[in-house]
């Protein structure tokens, strides 16, 4: 993808509190698990059929993916864009479709507001950084400032 080496990027955050617990409940919820698996008697072990070794298997794999994501949260911004992954989905948008970033005092993370009043959250800036979260979103609304963000300017329609 043009412009995404590391020399184009302006600026990219990640929460390392997040990343840490996500970290920390992963290895536990591996070793939780195991645990227990192994100190089960064979023939207990035995007792699942397939179809139920599937479904804890694949619930499993579901928490470590959901925790995957969330160890992986960031804000990326380059010269003609911004890009947000976040746990569920992820955005890529042109610095004139953005409108306004604010993160106020109680506020759980940065949000983002689009050329169509739509609000994104963006998780990897969160209230539990405490002060390297503030410092973020004001470095990113700088940034974003620079390169063209800001309120459209609309004309009237004759």
């Amino acid at each position: 993808m043009p412009g995404s080496a590391p020399r184009d990027r302006l600026f990219v955050f990640h929460p390392r509190i997040v990343a840490a617990m996500a970290a920390g409940m992963g290895l536990s919820l591996i070793a939780v698990f195991g645990v227990i698996w192994f100190r089960l008697s064979p023939d207990d072990r035995a007792s699942f059929d397939w179809f139920q070794r599937f479904t804890l298997l694949a619930f499993f794999g579901a928490v470590l993916w959901i925790l995957y994501r969330m160890s992986t949260l960031r804000v990326t911004a380059y010269a003609d864009r911004l890009r947000i992954r976040n746990v569920f989905k992820s955005y890529t948008l042109t610095w004139s479709e953005v409108t306004a970033l604010r993160f106020r005092p109680g506020d759980a993370w940065l949000q983002l507001f689009d050329a169509d009043d739509n609000r994104i959250g963006i998780l990897a800036v969160q209230a539990a950084e405490g002060a390297r979260a503030s410092r973020a979103a004001k470095q990113l609304a700088a940034v974003a400032r620079e390169h063209g963000a800001g309120p459209s300017r609309r004309t009237p329609e004759s």
